[in-house]
C-alpha cells in the first residue's frame, strides 16, 4: 500500500542526507514497491513568520497517515521539529524516527548520531506525558538498511497508528 508521509527534519544541516531518504523511491521500479509518497514541499515560507509555518505544517500533514522523523544531529533541538512531531501526534499519524548520521553529505562526510530526545509529545488517554523515543520505533538508515526497509517501516507504523 501507497502511504503518504510527511518528512519532519532540521533543513539547514541535514537537507543532504535528507535528499537521499526522501528520493530513494526514485529508483524503485514503481512508487508502490518504495512503499510510500512524500507528501512534505521544498517551499520556504520562514519569511512570512510563525502562523504562515504553522499553516504550511497543517497543509503538509493533511492526508498523510506517518510522520517519518529524520534525526541528524541537532534534529532533537529544532522548535519546529518538535512542533511537527506533537501536531502528528494529535493527528494520530503513525510515527518513526530515522538515524541519517550515517549517511554521507556532500562532502562525502558522516556526521555524529543525534537523538530521539523531543521533550514532551503530548499526553496519553490518563493524561500522562508521552515521549516520542519511548514509545515510536527509531531505525538507523544505513545500518538498518532504510532503503530496502523504509517502506515496511513507514507500513508498521501506520498499522500501529490505526491507518
Amino acid at each position: 500500500m501507497v502511504r503518504r508521509v510527511f518528512f519532519s527534519f532540521h533543513y539547514e544541516r541535514d537537507i543532504w542526507r535528507v535528499s537521499q531518504v526522501r528520493n530513494s523511491w526514485v529508483t524503485k521500479p514503481d512508487i508502490e514497491e518504495a512503499g510510500y509518497i512524500d507528501a512534505a514541499s521544498w517551499e520556504n515560507i520562514r519569511k512570512q513568520g510563525d502562523d504562515a509555518i504553522k499553516r504550511w505544517i497543517a497543509n503538509q500533514l493533511d492526508g498523510t497517515s506517518v510522520t517519518v522523523v529524520l534525526i541528524g544531529k541537532e534534529t532533537s533541538t529544532r522548535e519546529w521539529v518538535r512542533y511537527e512531531i506533537r501536531k502528528s501526534y494529535e493527528k494520530k499519524n503513525g510515527l518513526l524516527g530515522v538515524y541519517i548520521h550515517n549517511l554521507k553529505d556532500n562532502e562525502g562526510k558522516t556526521d555524529e548520531q543525534g537523538n530521539n530526545y523531543f521533550g514532551e509529545i503530548g499526553k496519553d488517554d490518563k493524561g500522562n506525558p508521552v515521549y516520542f523515543g519511548q514509545i515510536f520505533p527509531t531505525y538507523d538508515y544505513v545500518n538498518n538498511k532504510g532503503y530496502d526497509n523504509i517502506g515496511d517501516w513507514i507500513e508498521q507504523a501506520a498499522k500501529k497508528a490505526g491507518k
